[in-house]
C-alpha cells in the first residue's frame, strides 16, 4: 500500500472540469448559457459547486474544458475566479475547445476532451488526476475521495451513488464485490446490475472519477486511435478498463458534506422540473442542501448590490415575501411573493402575486400579474396582467409547459405574444 499524506496528495493532483454542457433539455434557460453556467440559488452558478468543492477540498490546480455558449461562462469565471495564488501554484485555467494542427473538429467526448488537453496537463507532472462534471450540484470532500484511490492503488476509481433500480436505466452502473472493486460497468442498460444483497438498488456512476496519471494518458492515447470508439469515458473507455485494469468503487456517502440527518445530496439539474424542484427546495425551512454551512463555503462571483427592499403597507397593496428567498438588488413593491425564489435584481410591482416561482435576474413583473408554479428565465420583463398557472392548455399554448406542471417563461415566448 502506497503512503498516503491526504493534505499534500491533493497537490500533487490536477482537477479537470469539464464544463462543455449544451443543456438542451433546459430550453431558453440555455439558450446563451451551457449548463454549467446557468444560474442556481439566488447569486449562484451551477458550476460553483464544483469549483468551491475542489478549492475546500485542497485541489487547486483546476482546469476547466469549456465548448458550447462559453463566452458567458468565462465572463464568470474570470470575475470570480481569479482569488487563487500563482505563486503558490494554485489556478483557475480555461481550455476552451479549438482546433490544432492535429484535429480540425472540436471535443468529440468526453474523454476526447480530455485527451486534446494531455500536453496541458503534463506540464504539471501530476500524480493523480481527478475528472469532474461542471454541471451537478453537490457537496464534496474529494480528499477523502482521493484516499480510498490511494489505498486501493487503483488505476481508476468511480465516484458512486446509490439509486433505486428504476432510476438506474439513466446512468452508468457499476457491479462491485465486496472490496469495492468494479467487476462489469454498463451504460444506460434496461438491465442494470444491483448491490449485493439490495436487489431494488444500485451504484450509479456521478460522473466523478480519479485516475493515476500516467494510466489516464496512456489509456486516453490508446482509446483515441481506436476508430470504433466514440471517445467517451461511460460509454468507451471505463468499460474497456473495467477487466483489464484495477477499477474501484468510491461510496459518495463516505465523502459527502452532511446536512444533519439528509440523505446525501446530489443533484442533476438537466431538466426544467429538475431545475425548478432543486431552487424550490432551498426555499423550505430545511433544505436538502445547506447553503448557511460556513465551514464549507460556496464561492462565486457577487455584484455589488444593494440590499433586498420591501416597500408600501397599507390596507390593500404590501410589498411582502413568506417562505422565500430574495437575493440582493430585489425591490418588491406592493407585491405578495410566497414560497419562491428572486434571484438578482428582480423588481416586482404593486398586485403582482408569485408562488412557488423561480425567478431569474433582471426579470420586472409588472403590475397584478399572477404567476404561479414556474421558472422565469434572464432578462425577462413580465407584462401587466399576465396570469399563469391557472389554466394548464393557455399556458402550453403560450410557453413550454412540463410534464410536472411547471410553466417556463422566456422574453423569446413573451415576445410572441406581442406579435
Amino acid at each position: 500500500m502506497p503512503s498516503i499524506d491526504i493534505f499534500t496528495a491533493p497537490q500533487k493532483s490536477i482537477s479537470v472540469i469539464l464544463a462543455g454542457g449544451r443543456g438542451t433539455r433546459l430550453m431558453d434557460l440555455t439558450s446563451a448559457y451551457s449548463k454549467p453556467g446557468l444560474d442556481f440559488g439566488g447569486k449562484f452558478r451551477i458550476i460553483d459547486f464544483t469549483l468551491s468543492n475542489c478549492i475546500n477540498s485542497g485541489f487547486r490546480k483546476i482546469e476547466v474544458l469549456t465548448q458550447y455558449n462559453s463566452h458567458r461562462l468565462l465572463e464568470h469565471l474570470q470575475f470570480g475566479w481569479t482569488f487563487l495564488s500563482g505563486q503558490l501554484g494554485e489556478f483557475v485555467h480555461v481550455l476552451p475547445a479549438q482546433q490544432n494542427l492535429e484535429k480540425d473538429v472540436w471535443y468529440s467526448g468526453t474523454a476526447d476532451a480530455v485527451y486534446q488537453n494531455i500536453a496541458n496537463f503534463r506540464e504539471h507532472n501530476p500524480e493523480n488526476v481527478l475528472i469532474l462534471a461542471g454541471d451537478h450540484i453537490y457537496k464534496m470532500d474529494y480528499r477523502i475521495f482521493l484516499q480510498d484511490h490511494m489505498e486501493n492503488d487503483a488505476d481508476m476509481t468511480i465516484a458512486c451513488l446509490e439509486v433505486p433500480r428504476e432510476w438506474a436505466t439513466s446512468f452508468g452502473v457499476a457491479e462491485v464485490d465486496e472490496d469495492g472493486r468494479i467487476v462489469d460497468f454498463v451504460e444506460k442498460s434496461p438491465d442494470p446490475p444491483t448491490m449485493p444483497g439490495k436487489p431494488d438498488r444500485c451504484l450509479a456512476s456521478m460522473g466523478i472519477y480519479l485516475f493515476k496519471a500516467d494510466f489516464l494518458f496512456r489509456e486516453l492515447i490508446r482509446d483515441a486511435d481506436d476508430d470504433a470508439s466514440s471517445h467517451d469515458f461511460g460509454k468507451d473507455l471505463i468499460p474497456y478498463l473495467v477487466p483489464r485494469a484495477r477499477v474501484f468503487s468510491h461510496r459518495f456517502d463516505k465523502s459527502c458534506i452532511k446536512n444533519l440527518d439528509r440523505p446525501p445530496y446530489w443533484r442533476d439539474v438537466g431538466t426544467v422540473d429538475a431545475y425548478w424542484e432543486a431552487n424550490m427546495d432551498l426555499t423550505y425551512v430545511v433544505p436538502d442542501l445547506n447553503l448557511y454551512d460556513y465551514d464549507w463555503p460556496i464561492f462565486t462571483h457577487q455584484a455589488q448590490l444593494p440590499s433586498a427592499k420591501f416597500v408600501h403597507s397599507g390596507p390593500h397593496r404590501n410589498g411582502v415575501a413568506l417562505s422565500s428567498v430574495v437575493s440582493g438588488g430585489c425591490i418588491v413593491s406592493g407585491a405578495t411573493v410566497y414560497q419562491s425564489l428572486l434571484f438578482s435584481k428582480v423588481r416586482v410591482h404593486s398586485h403582482a402575486h408569485l408562488q412557488e416561482a423561480i425567478v431569474l435576474p433582471d426579470v420586472d413583473v409588472a403590475e397584478h400579474a399572477r404567476i404561479r408554479r414556474a421558472v422565469i428565465s434572464r432578462g425577462c420583463q413580465i407584462p401587466r396582467g399576465l396570469v399563469v398557472g391557472e389554466n394548464p392548455e393557455e399556458d402550453a399554448r403560450r410557453f413550454y409547459r412540463t410534464p410536472n406542471g411547471i410553466t417556463l417563461i422566456s422574453q423569446r415566448m413573451l415576445d410572441k405574444l406581442e406579435g
